[in-house]
């Protein structure tokens, strides 16, 4: 077969397959080529999803009819003014978004340049259709409409309609929060789904978009190094999330997505979060252009450092350092009222003690032979001076406790760190972690309760209202039939919120907003043909981690034995859902070479 130039409609529409992939492409070109064009306000309409209808409205310079038609040619760009192409400054700079746009939609470009009159053209899938006098404001209102409608093999490929706006939506989402000198709104099938004012700090602009809890369980990355320059915000450990999705990074005010970059930010918190859990972090790396190149992917997603090694310890250390200076902080507290709602356990009936022996010698006989008399005043007031007791919990044994010989794992001793459950093995010392170990037993009886047909509910004696990204209440409203099997009822409560109105009684009422934001995340995980039974375990275990018992909690001797007992019967209690071990055991020859003694 001989060579022959494919025509103009076919490279065209071969374009628009590498820059216009699905509808959030398309937006994302479009909004760039408005932060380029200078505007301080940038307007977004979608509908379907953005396969029906997308248009962008910006205020900024404006073009001149001549250069509206340049700009629906390919290759044409007024962001490169000479062939220096690593020193580009602007997000967009190959000319190809518009016609390659163009040539797979019926796009219509408006204009205006400030002191001129307004101009618009109209292309429909490659062929100018129109072009005249428009009435618009000074700037530019891009109108994309039946995008692929002529190209059905590119149209089945796409997702649902609300899968595309997930993702129109996080693009929009990127490009404002690297720019809080703009203003943004988006408009979702005459809703409005985001809205943020131009002038807003960088930290304020991040929890805008992210989640406002973040400014106050958040801590500022500052750090300069031989020319680059790293700020943003970085969630305290304790403050995380099921998916990695909350990660946001930038490049010279470009949204990136790097695995070098991501995989410093995983390095970063490696030792400070369990291996299912991830940091949300918003890192803005300025680089020397000659020190990144942003040409290495059609869509400008990925970059290629010079000196990689450099970048990524930049980014770990200044992490690291930002993290350990927040010292102790966790996440914040909630407010006293509520926790002046919380019951707490009475305390253990009083044991005699050894102090109380010097109230019987207070007006004679101070125990020894030739002592002085002394007051019990004294005696007690000498206790402050002690160092506090070790952080560890027992209770009075007013029954006979059991024989050890009958128990694999033992019977309860005490607690220690309010984490801890000590018990005594006929051959050694047992300890185990309450939280992994009650974690695995409600996820066992979760599998056991799905296999027999399904999970009971605990209704909420208050139903509770919790706000959520709206693609993340889309997600849950789209399973609310699954995860009532689960023992979770949810109820759609306006465009940007849920009603929690029961619970899986075997989890009881803990953290019920912790819970649902979590299922919100793994849904964005999976893929939508499969069914939440498809993925039990994922979401057994989410479950699972919300309704045991957590580390911190003071349990009763008859509480410890209970979890001992029910561990002995329980498949697979040896580890928890993310694979550590729940319990060990030191031998009775361990605990000898320990002291010495053999």
């Amino acid at each position: 077969m001989s060579i022959r130039r494919l025509p103009e409609h076919l490279v065209n529409r071969i374009a628009a397959g590498e820059v216009v992939e699905r509808p959030a492409s398309a937006l994302k070109e479009l909004v760039e080529n408005a932060i380029d064009a200078g505007a301080r306000r940038i307007t977004i309409r979608l509908a379907g999803g953005g396969t029906d209808l997308i248009e962008v409205t910006d205020d900024g310079c404006g073009m001149t009819p001549p250069d509206m038609a340049l700009a629906l040619e390919r290759h044409a760009t007024s962001k490169l003014p000479d062939e220096a192409i690593e020193n580009v400054a602007t997000l967009g700079f190959r000319g190809e978004a518009l016609p390659s746009i163009a040539s797979v939609a019926r796009l219509t470009l408006e204009s205006r340049v400030r002191g001129a009159e307004g101009w618009s053209r109209v292309v429909d899938n490659g062929a100018l259709a129109s072009e005249g006098p428009a009435a618009i404001p000074p700037g530019t209102r891009v109108r994309v409409e039946a995008l692929f409608d002529r190209v059905p093999a590119r149209r089945k490929f796409l997702r649902s309609a609300r899968s595309e706006y997930a993702a129109s939506l996080d693009v929009v989402r990127r490009l404002a929060m690297a720019r809080p000198d703009i203003g943004f709104s988006l408009e979702h099938d005459g809703r409005r789904a985001l809205s943020v004012a131009a002038g807003e700090s960088l930290p304020d602009r991040v929890a805008a978009l992210t989640d406002r809890a973040l400014t106050d369980n958040g801590v500022p990355i500052e750090l300069e190094r031989e020319g680059l320059r790293l700020g943003g915000i970085a969630g305290l450990p304790t403050f995380n999330r099921g998916i990695a999705d909350h990660q946001y990074l930038f490049v010279n005010g470009r949204p990136v997505k790097d695995r070098l970059l991501v995989g410093a930010v995983r390095g970063a918190y490696a030792e400070l979060l369990a291996r299912d859990r991830h940091a949300v972090v918003a890192l803005f790396l300025e680089v020397p252009a000659d020190m990144v190149d942003v040409n290495v992917h059609p869509a400008k997603t990925e970059v290629r450092f010079r000196e990689p090694a450099m970048v990524r310890g930049m980014i770990v250390s200044g992490l690291k350092r930002a993290l350990d200076e927040a010292g102790h902080r966790s996440v914040q507290r909630p407010a006293e009222g509520a926790l002046a709602a919380w019951q707490q356990e009475p305390a253990a009936p009083p044991m005699p003690s050894l102090w109380d022996g010097g109230a019987r010698h207070a007006s004679g006989d101070a125990g020894w032979p030739g002592a002085a008399p002394r007051s019990a005043h004294a005696v007690f007031d000498r206790r402050e001076h002690f160092i506090a007791p070790p952080m560890a919990r027992a209770e009075p044994a007013y029954a006979p406790p059991p024989e050890t010989v009958s128990y694999p794992l033992g019977v309860a001793r005490g607690q220690v760190a309010r984490t801890y459950i000590v018990a005594e093995a006929e051959d050694g010392l047992v300890l185990v972690d309450q939280h992994a170990a009650h974690e695995r037993l409600v996820l066992e009886r979760m599998r056991r309760a799905m296999a027999d047909g399904g999970v009971a509910s605990q209704a909420l004696l208050l139903p509770e209202v919790i706000e959520l990204e709206e693609p993340a209440c889309d997600r849950l409203e789209a399973r609310g039939a699954e995860l009532a099997e689960f023992g979770l009822d949810l109820e759609r409560f306006g465009p940007r919120a849920m009603l929690v109105r029961a619970v899986p009684a075997m989890l009881g009422q803990g953290d019920v907003v912790g819970l649902v934001t979590d299922l919100a995340d793994e849904l964005a995980a999976f893929d939508e043909a499969l069914s939440l039974r498809e993925r039990l375990d994922h979401v057994a275990a989410t479950m699972a981690c919300h309704g045991s018992v957590r580390a911190g909690r003071i349990l009763s001797v008859a509480e410890m034995n209970a979890l001992l007992r029910e561990m002995e019967v329980t498949p697979h209690s040896g580890q928890c859902n993310h694979g550590r071990p729940t319990w060990v055991k030191l031998a009775h020859g361990d605990i000898e070479k320990l002291f010495g003694r053999k």
